[in-house]
């Protein structure tokens, strides 16, 4: 398929779909079971930045690591873990991968590389960037990637990670998600610069702005930052400009969202899997009946994971201490 320096198979292409997909339904489900009363805790959801995940992901191996944000459903699912472990810890059930004790923001699956979501804002970013350090001291050819927001940038655990990253070369790449707001506070006036890919200067290492909608632009920048940290080369920070359609977290009762309706507007007139569904169709890689399919195969496999949540047992008061130290 054309827009990509690398040309890739079909159904790599439509792996991406299917995966972008998956993380728009999941997240759409989570929301409504949310509403329900059926997941406990708090739930952001990811949808309308579904091609910063699934672009960065198709760019890693298995054994390479990331690091999630409060809005980590994407980056998992991207990942390759199982939605329907993911779906029964948000059910808060035993069978979830945290046994129902972490919820929607602490989801980990460290056999498919993806070392947890993380509630802090920022706070991801020092774990990849040390899984990074693990990689090089191993000789491994290992990257870590740790995705964040654009108030992350702000952190001081953002330039004390790309600052270290920097002098001693390690095999990291930041990317960061601008969806334009940090809660309900503007990134254009919460930012010193127009775009936090310039920060990079700061630290001497290549700074990238794409269009996060773009599934295959952000992979084409995110292999070629993959191949530079492979060879040695060192971190490499992605900007990813792209929307969120939901309010920062969800809110039963009286739902709020402090953005302006003009700005809410502007996520699904930047729709990341109708534009790419267009061009596939566009550029003879699928019909609409192939895409048909993929959207049938989803919801079933997401039925499947609704059913084995809500038939999962809830934890035992008795192994709550359970999990808390490691052995």
């Amino acid at each position: 398929m054309t827009g990509n320096a690398k040309v890739l198979e079909p159904h790599a292409v439509l792996e991406m779909y299917r995966q972008m997909l998956m993380i728009r339904r999941f997240d759409q489900r989570a929301v409504d079971e949310f509403h329900a009363g059926n997941i406990p805790g708090g739930v952001h959801a990811y949808i309308g930045q579904e091609a910063v995940a699934v672009g960065v992901c198709a760019a890693l191996r298995r054994d390479d690591k990331i690091v999630g944000t409060h809005r980590g459903h994407g980056h998992t699912i991207a990942k390759g873990a199982d939605i329907k472990l993911m779906m029964a810890e948000l059910f808060g059930r035993s069978t979830g991968y945290c046994h129902g004790k972490g919820g929607s923001m602490h989801i980990a699956d460290f056999s498919v590389g993806m070392l947890g979501a993380n509630g802090i804002v920022g706070a991801g970013l020092p774990i990849a960037t040390g899984a990074a350090l693990a990689a090089k001291l191993e000789g491994s050819d290992r990257v870590a990637v740790a995705f964040f927001g654009d108030g992350a940038s702000n952190e001081g655990a953002f330039h004390g990670s790309l600052n270290l990253a920097s002098i001693w070369k390690l095999p990291a790449i930041y990317v960061c998600e601008n969806n334009r707001w940090a809660s309900g506070v503007p990134a254009a006036y919460a930012l010193s610069v127009p775009d936090v890919a310039a920060r990079a200067v700061a630290y001497d290492i290549p700074g990238v702005a794409v269009d996060g909608t773009d599934v295959l632009a952000v992979h084409e920048v995110a292999e070629q930052a993959v191949r530079r940290a492979r060879a040695g080369g060192g971190p490499t920070l992605i900007e990813c400009k792209t929307y969120r359609w939901r309010a920062h977290s969800e809110q039963r009762g009286n739902p709020s969202d402090p953005r302006p309706r003009e700005e809410i507007d502007l996520g699904p007139q930047h729709d990341p899997i109708g534009s790419f569904a267009a061009r596939l169709i566009d550029q003879a890689v699928a019909t609409a009946a192939t895409l048909q399919q993929i959207d049938q195969g989803v919801e079933a496999a997401l039925a499947e994971a609704i059913v084995f949540a809500k038939a999962s047992p809830l934890p035992r008061p008795e192994d709550a201490l359970l999990d808390v130290f490691a052995p």
